[in-house]
């Protein structure tokens, strides 16, 4: 039987994009590792609607 991992993916999603209230939303999937990183996580991404750099922040 196989082991069960540590990595999980998670989603990124903006913040900025939330509060603005335009139609889409920008979502990134990406993995993280649960032992070394229990808090949600917090990336600068790409957000093609706002065309620049936003937080995306964990969602569960």
């Amino acid at each position: 039987m196989a082991k069960k991992g540590n990595r999980i993916q998670v989603i990124l999603e903006c913040t900025e994009h939330k509060e603005t209230g335009l139609p889409g939303m920008s979502r990134y999937i990406t993995t993280k590792n649960r032992k070394n990183t229990t808090a949600r996580i917090e990336l600068r991404k790409y957000n093609s609607f706002l065309k620049k750099v936003t937080l995306h922040k964990e969602i569960k």
